[in-house]
C-alpha cells in the first residue's frame, strides 16, 4: 500500500446542486469499493445523510466545516472571508498532509482560487489551469485550459501542453501524448499570435509536438493533450455538452417516431446504452486543477452520486502516481522554449523541425 493510497480522499459534502445527500451517497458508493473518504462539512448536517445510507463499518470520516460557498459568491472573497468553509477545508487536509487530495462540485472558480491559495502554484509555474477529460472516439484526451483563465500568454499555454504532457503520461498512462494547439486550421500559419509563438515554442520541446488541433479533431482521438486559452476551451467544452444533448434528445425522439422504430431501439438498446456511457460527463470524474502544489479536482455542479463515486477514483489515481514533482520540472522548460524559438524566428532560420524534436545544441 503506498504512502497516497493511506491517505483518504477529502470530499466538500456541501458542494453542488445536489448536496448534501448526492455527494455523501457517492463517498459511500467509492467508500465500498475500497477507498477511504473524509466528508468534509457541517458535521450535523454530514452525519445526517451518512444515517440514512447504511454506512457502518466504511472507512468513512467527517470533519466539520462551519461554512459553505455558494455558487454565487465571488470566489477570491470567498476564501478569504469564509476561512472555515467546506472547500478551504479539503484544500487544507491536503496541504497537511492529510488527505491524498480532494474533490468539490461547487463553485468551480472558489475551487481554482482554494487551490492557489492554500496548496500554492508548482514552483515555475505562472498560472494553474483546468484540465477536462474529453470523450472521444478512441481515448481521454485531455483540453486545459477550461476555464481559469481567460486571457492568456504563450508562455501559459506552453506551460498547460508541457505539464498536461506528464499529466496524460504518469496518471492516465499514455505512452508518448500527442500535443496539439487549438486552433482555426491545420496549416502554421493559422491562429492568432498567441498560438503561433506558442506552437513554436513547443516544436522545440521534448515532447510528440503534432501542431495545430481545429475544432472538428477535439473528440476525434487524434490528439492526447489540447491547449488553448480558458476562453475558447470552456466555450468549446460547453459547445460539446450542449451537442451531446441536442443528439441524444433526436435520436430519442426518432426511436420513438413510430412503432418500426421503437422496435428498433429495442434491438440496439444495449448497443446505444454504451455509447452513452462513454459520452457520459459522470463517468469521466471531473477535471483536475494542474500546476498546484497537491492534487485538486472540480466536477459538474450537477453531479449526482456516480459522478462523485467516479470523482474519487480519478483523485486516488492521480494522488498515486506522485506525478507533481515532473509536472513542475516540465512547466519550468517554458521560457528557455519561448526564448530559443524567438530566437530562431529573429535569425531568420525558421527551423521547423520534427515534431517532438530537441533544439539543436
Amino acid at each position: 500500500m503506498t504512502e497516497a493510497r493511506a491517505l483518504p480522499v477529502a470530499v466538500d459534502a456541501m458542494g453542488g446542486d445536489h448536496a448534501p445527500a448526492a455527494i455523501v451517497q457517492g463517498a459511500v458508493a467509492a467508500a465500498r469499493q475500497g477507498f477511504r473518504v473524509v466528508l468534509v462539512g457541517p458535521e450535523e448536517v454530514v452525519r445526517r445523510e451518512l444515517s440514512r445510507c447504511d454506512a457502518g463499518g466504511l472507512p468513512i470520516e467527517v470533519r466539520h466545516a462551519s461554512e459553505v460557498v455558494a455558487m454565487d459568491d465571488h470566489p477570491g472573497q470567498a476564501m478569504r472571508r469564509k476561512k472555515d468553509n467546506s472547500i478551504r477545508v479539503c484544500f487544507e487536509l491536503v496541504k497537511r498532509g492529510e488527505a491524498c487530495g480532494m474533490v468539490s462540485a461547487g463553485n468551480s472558480g472558489a475551487v481554482m482560487a482554494g487551490g492557489v491559495f492554500v496548496l500554492g502554484r508548482l514552483e515555475g509555474v505562472e498560472r494553474p489551469g483546468i484540465m477536462s477529460v474529453l470523450p472521444a472516439l478512441t481515448g481521454r484526451p485531455l483540453l486545459v485550459d477550461a476555464g481559469a483563465n481567460v486571457e492568456c500568454r504563450p508562455i501559459h499555454l506552453v506551460q498547460f501542453a508541457l505539464m498536461a504532457e506528464v499529466y496524460a503520461r504518469r496518471v492516465l498512462g499514455v505512452a508518448r501524448p500527442r500535443v496539439a494547439v487549438l486552433a482555426n486550421g491545420e496549416e502554421a500559419s493559422k491562429g492568432t499570435d498567441l498560438t503561433r509563438a506558442a506552437s513554436a515554442a513547443l516544436r522545440l520541446a521534448p515532447v510528440d509536438f503534432r501542431g495545430y488541433c481545429e475544432g472538428r479533431d477535439l473528440l476525434t482521438g487524434d490528439f492526447d493533450v489540447v491547449v488553448t486559452d480558458g476562453f475558447t476551451g470552456n466555450v468549446a467544452l460547453k459547445t460539446m455538452e450542449g451537442t451531446a444533448k441536442v443528439i441524444g434528445e433526436l435520436i430519442k425522439g426518432a426511436l420513438r417516431s413510430t412503432p418500426v422504430a421503437m422496435l428498433g431501439g429495442l434491438l440496439a438498446k444495449r448497443a446505444l446504452g454504451a455509447m452513452k456511457r462513454k459520452v457520459d460527463w459522470r463517468e469521466i470524474g471531473g477535471a483536475p486543477l494542474i500546476g498546484v502544489d497537491g492534487v485538486g479536482f472540480i466536477t459538474h455542479g450537477s453531479s449526482d452520486a456516480l459522478a462523485i463515486q467516479n470523482a474519487v477514483r480519478r483523485v486516488q489515481a492521480a494522488a498515486d502516481a506522485h506525478a507533481t514533482d515532473e509536472i513542475a520540472r516540465a512547466a519550468g522548460q517554458a521560457e528557455a522554449l519561448l526564448a530559443a524559438a524567438a530566437a530562431q524566428a529573429a535569425g531568420g532560420t525558421h527551423q521547423q523541425g520534427r515534431p517532438g524534436a530537441a533544439p539543436e545544441a
